[in-house]
């Protein structure tokens, strides 16, 4: 395998339980600085990273739907959590040494600065870390759909993300021992299969903006630099 990573601009997508790390609930600042360190590995290989992370360990839309909450407003709360989160990984990222801007669909003004497409660009040429905070900004889109539209606007080669396995199962390998992994899948195939990798407007996007999606376990250590350059266990989906 060549040691070269195969994308230039990659955009990582995080669920919010990927922070959590041994804890039931919140964020293991444990977890945190090691993502940062692969993090700050795939930048220094030449490779221009963007994030978005998602809020599940803090607060989930719909499950505050369940308790009663308004669907917006819980989706609000949601994306608010999101910024907690990013925060987080900024405030993780720095203390390496790796330049990092939050950006939020909310102006937050006091804590991060707003999304703006051209900035978040430019942050990212001078070798910035940009992690992209509060989802698409509206109510009723998940974080998978962020991450999808944000590799559009930003122009990513490739959008990877970090799960708690190693790639995609015809089921879950946790619950079905006898489940099969699969080492690429047209984005039609997923939707047609159901495989729930994203949601269907994250692979609608992705798929209408020939973006690929590496799916691979943000647990296993060096993984995220060994995906880039086609090592390690990992699915991609990708136009037929």
């Amino acid at each position: 395998m060549s040691e070269e990573p195969r994308y230039k601009r990659v955009l990582l997508k995080l669920s919010g339980e990927a922070l959590m790390g041994e804890l039931e609930y919140g964020i293991d600042t444990k977890m945190v600085n090691r993502i940062a360190e692969e993090v700050k590995t795939v930048r220094e290989l030449g490779v221009e990273v963007c994030l978005v992370v998602g809020a599940g360990n803090i607060f989930r839309g719909m499950s505050g739907v369940a308790s009663g909450f308004d669907r917006t407003s819980a989706d609000h709360m949601g994306m608010l959590a999101t910024v907690m989160n990013s925060l987080a990984i900024q405030n993780a990222l720095e203390k390496i040494g790796v330049d990092t801007r939050v950006l939020s669909a909310f102006p937050i003004s006091t804590v991060c600065e707003p999304y703006i497409r051209r900035r978040a660009i430019r942050h990212m040429e001078k070798g910035r870390v940009v992690v992209f905070a509060a989802g698409t900004g509206n109510p009723f889109f998940t974080t998978d759909t962020a991450a999808a539209l944000r590799a559009a606007e930003m122009n990513c080669n490739a959008l990877l993300k970090g799960t708690q396995v190693n790639g995609v199962y015809t089921a879950d390998p946790k619950q079905d021992p006898q489940a099969e992994k699969y080492d690429s899948l047209s984005y039609q195939e997923v939707l047609t299969r159901n495989l729930q990798v994203m949601d269907t407007s994250a692979i609608a996007l992705a798929r209408e903006n020939d973006i690929p999606i590496l799916v691979f376990s943000i647990h296993e250590p060096g993984e995220f630099a060994r995906v880039l350059k086609g090592e390690g266990q990992f699915t991609i989906i990708r136009q037929e």
